[in-house]
């Protein structure tokens, strides 16, 4: 059975699934993954891995609050899926350098997730591109 969620209302941006995922990953980054790296990593990947997780929903959050203004919203969407994108790498980098440290099925299993919440992020934007509001009479 399958949901049909086109007519779901979007309140809050709590309600965008990307935001869910985002943020759900980032808890399994900073729980799963960093803690387990080199201390001599600290203040490079641990560092900058923890900075790219955590940005990708706060900047959803921050640019649905913008959703009035196209081109605001979309800067921010862009800048997510820059940031999960970085997250990516980080992931990859833990998971081939650091393989006697972190568990690397969960950064495998986060690598895919972070490329799943890439492609919701451009089909959002994508889709933000092709609305219209329409003028209130």
């Amino acid at each position: 059975m399958s949901y049909d969620y086109s007519n779901k209302k979007i309140k809050s941006y709590r309600d965008l699934d990307v935001y869910q995922r985002a943020y759900k990953a980032s808890i399994v980054v900073m729980t799963q993954i960093l803690p387990n790296l080199p201390a001599n990593e600290k203040y490079d990947l641990v560092d900058q891995l923890s900075r790219s997780t955590k940005a990708v929903p706060r900047l959803i959050a921050e640019g649905f609050a913008k959703k009035h203004q196209k081109a605001g919203f979309q800067k921010y969407i862009a800048d997510a899926m820059s940031e999960a994108n970085e997250t990516q790498v980080g992931l990859c980098h833990c998971r081939d350098i650091y393989f006697n440290y972190v568990d690397v099925k969960i950064c495998e299993q986060m690598i895919e997730e972070y490329e799943v919440i890439g492609k919701q992020l451009y089909n959002l934007d994508d889709a933000w591109s092709r609305f219209s509001r329409k003028p209130k009479l």
